[in-house]
C-alpha cells in the first residue's frame, strides 16, 4: 500500500492527473474514501490487466467508477501477445531458475485455460511434459480438449501432478486439501493473479506445515506427516518473483497500447464520458503494424478490387470490432 501511495503526489506537490493501472490497485485507492478528493483532477485511466478489467466493469456496473477508463487487456496486441506469447516464454524462466527443474517426463497441471493459460500450457508440453488441464469454462475445456490436453478437476489433478501452475484470476484455485494430497516435493505456483490463486494464508497459518526457506521467493512447506511441496514467488506472479517477467519485445505491444490509450484520455477527452472504453480497432492494427519490421515480415498489401470485394478499407481496419482472434 505505501509504495501506491507514493504515486499519488508528485516531488513539486501536484497530484496524479492521469493513471496508467496494472491490476486495478491505484484505481481502488483513488476511488477509496480516503483518496476520492483527488478524482475530480483525474482525467482519466488505462488498465492493463484482465483482473484489472473485470474490476473496471464490476465498478462501472455498481456506479462506483467516477472517471473515464481504457481498456487497454482486450486489445488484441495485448491480451493475445502479451498473456499468451509472454507467458509462454516467462513461466518456463521462472520455474527454471527457482527449481532447475528437469520438465520432461513431468506432469504439469495448468489451472485455466484462457490467454495466459494457452500460453503456459504450449510451453510446458514444448520441453516434454504431460499437461492437464483444469477449467470452469465449458468453451475452454473444449478448447484444451480439442488441443489434446487432459481436462481434469484439481481433485483428480492433485495427487499426479508434479508442477501446479495457476492462471485463472480467481481465488481459492489450490486449497489445502489439494496441497495435502500432492506428491512430495511438488511444485506449486501462480501466472495469473494475486497471491490469493493458491490458498498461502492456509498453508502459513492453519496447515501446520514448517516453512524452510531455499532462496529467496523459493519456499519448502513441510507437513506434519512428513510430505512437502514447494511454493515459487510466495504465491506472486512466478515470472517476476522469481525471473524478469516477459522479454521486453511482446511487452513492447502492451506498452504502445497504454501509451496510446493515454495520449487519447488527454487529447480527446470528449470521446470518453465515465465508462468503460477500447481502443479503436484500426489502432490496435497499428500497434502490430508497428513491430512487424523487427521480426522481418512482409505484408501483403489489398489491391482497390480486392478491398472492395471484402468491403474493407485498403488500410484497414481489416477485421469488425466483434472479431475474435
Amino acid at each position: 500500500v505505501w509504495c501506491i501511495e507514493q504515486t499519488l503526489i508528485f516531488p513539486d506537490g501536484q497530484p496524479l492527473n492521469l493513471i496508467v493501472d496494472d491490476g486495478g490497485d491505484l484505481t481502488a485507492m483513488v476511488h477509496s474514501e480516503k483518496y476520492a478528493h483527488l478524482l475530480p483532477g483525474i482525467r482519466g485511466l488505462s488498465e492493463e490487466t484482465t483482473t484489472g478489467v473485470h474490476r473496471l466493469y464490476q465498478m462501472h456496473a455498481r456506479g462506483e467508477l467516477k472517471v473515464p477508463a481504457i481498456n487497454v487487456n482486450d486489445s488484441v496486441t495485448k491480451s493475445k501477445f502479451d498473456n499468451l506469447y509472454g507467458c509462454r516464454e516467462s513461466l518456463a524462466d521462472g520455474i527454471k531458475r527457482a527449481t532447475d527443474i528437469m520438465v520432461a517426463g513431468k506432469i504439469v497441471v495448468v489451472a485455466g485455460y484462457g490467454d495466459v493459460g494457452k500460453g503456459c500450457a504450449q510451453s510446458m508440453r514444448s520441453y516434454g511434459a504431460r499437461v492437464l488441464i483444469t477449467e470452469i469454462d465449458p468453451i475452454c475445456a473444449l478448447q484444451a480438449a480439442m488441443e489434446g490436453y487432459e481436462v481434469t478437476t484439481m481433485e483428480e489433478a492433485a495427487p499426479i501432478g508434479d508442477i501446479f501452475v495457476t492462471a485463472t484470476g480467481c481465488c481459492d484455485v489450490i486449497r489445502g486439501e489439494h496441497m495435502q494430497k500432492m506428491k512430495d516435493g511438488a511444485i506449486v505456483c501462480n501466472i495469473g493473479h494475486f497471491d490469493t490463486e493458491i490458498d498461502v494464508a492456509w498453508l502459513e497459518n492453519e496447515s501446520g506445515a514448517e516453512r524452510v526457506n531455499i532462496k529467496p521467493l523459493v519456499d519448502r512447506y513441510v507437513f506434519p506427516d512428513g510430505h512437502s511441496v514447494i511454493l515459487l514467488a510466495e504465491g506472486r506472479l512466478v515470472n517476476l518473483g522469481c525471473a524478469t517477467g516477459h522479454p521486453s519485445f511482446v511487452m513492447s505491444n502492451s506498452f504502445t497500447n497504454q501509451v496510446l490509450a493515454q495520449i487519447a484520455l488527454w487529447t480527446e477527452p470528449e470521446k470518453y464520458p465515465v465508462g468503460v472504453h477500447c481502443l479503436p480497432k484500426k489502432l490496435d492494427e497499428e500497434v502490430a503494424r508497428l513491430h512487424l519490421e523487427q521480426l522481418g515480415v512482409k505484408l501483403t498489401k489489398l489491391t482497390p478490387k480486392q478491398a472492395e470485394y471484402l468491403g474493407v478499407p485498403v488500410e484497414g481496419p481489416f477485421k469488425p470490432d466483434f472479431y475474435r482472434y
